[in-house]
């Protein structure tokens, strides 16, 4: 007896491999599955922003590296000089007395920036409405422009009784100041404007540290009897350890490369009572066209920059490792 043609066919369908039978993945979800594994999809987004990096950062960095060992001559071609650079630029009285000011400015922000952070953010430490409004206004010094800050200091500054800060300093009986116009108060008057400025960026990173402390030790240490410093001191610093770090390096970097307070306040004066490194790199280059020797001098600043990060980062691992 034969089978039909239409009773052959489920048995020859029955007979083939699974293989043969499965289904492939819909058009759309294969598409969708290649584009997403491109590699080149996260580039493509990064692309704008390494070029900008690459043309006004990498390319006048190794510039700078190139003239630092060359006699500038614009129109005339450079001259290979070696070390002369650096040898004037270290020789020079006015690069140490500058890079003096430089190190005592940078410690001098880098402390008071942490201390007042570290206690508006015990101040300011909660999650009420009011607590977040007051937040947000003291960081509002960040967000403001540093040339609009350095001209309303500026204008505080002046140095007539009837200033702003000298009418308050009369009614305590301290009398007027000369503020940035005297060599003995000029450094402490910039230095005082720029804690004012950079407390709230490192009050904001320790409030995000404080978040993250285990609230139990705090508990723990209630228990054991401990007071309010004693908890600071023995739960809430060592759980910041690590947040200090980050901002020490962070203030380091700023103090070291600051420039632009100084050059619009006192541009370097009284008599070089305020000169930085920045502020005379930058008359080096660009008002006294000794384009060699500024550049060695920045790169001089830039190795200390890394150096002192370099040696940040490696004190904080010997300690916790240990």
């Amino acid at each position: 007896m034969t089978l039909h043609t239409a009773d052959a066919a489920p048995v020859a369908d029955a007979s083939r491999p699974v293989a043969e039978t499965r289904v492939s993945p819909p058009r759309a979800r294969r598409r969708r599955h290649r584009v997403q594994g491109s590699w080149w999809i996260p580039w493509a987004f990064l692309m704008p922003a390494l070029l900008l990096f690459l043309v006004f950062r990498y390319i006048p960095m190794i510039q700078a590296v190139s003239m630092s060992v060359e006699n500038v001559r614009p129109y005339l071609g450079n001259e290979f000089v070696g070390m002369q650079n650096y040898q004037t630029i270290l020789s020079s009285a006015d690069f140490r007395d500058a890079a003096i000011n430089t190190v005592v400015l940078a410690i001098g922000q880098t402390a008071g920036c942490l201390l007042l952070g570290f206690v508006l953010a015990l101040l300011l430490e909660g999650q009420t409405r009011k607590l977040s409004f007051i937040r947000s206004a003291a960081f509002l010094p960040v967000v403001v422009p540093m040339a609009v800050v350095a001209e309303l200091w500026r204008i505080m500054y002046y140095p007539a009784a009837d200033g702003f800060l000298n009418s308050i300093l009369v009614v305590f009986g301290l009398g007027p100041s000369e503020f940035i116009n005297s060599p003995d108060t000029a450094m402490g008057s910039i230095m005082l404007m720029g804690i004012w400025r950079g407390a709230p960026y490192d009050m904001m990173i320790i409030l995000a540290g404080l978040a993250g402390i285990d609230r139990g030790l705090y508990e723990a240490a209630t228990v054991d009897g401990a007071n309010r410093w004693q908890r600071i001191v023995h739960v809430t610093l060592p759980g910041l350890r690590p947040v200090f770090t980050i901002l020490f390096i962070l203030a380091a970097v700023r103090g070291f490369r600051v420039f632009t307070e100084v050059f619009l306040m006192t541009n370097g004066g009284p008599n070089g009572a305020t000169e930085v490194i920045m502020t005379l790199l930058y008359k080096l280059g660009l008002e006294q066209g000794k384009l060699g020797v500024g550049s060695a001098g920045a790169v001089l600043l830039f190795l200390a920059t890394l150096i002192l990060t370099l040696v940040v980062q490696i004190l904080t691992r010997r300690k916790k490792d240990a």
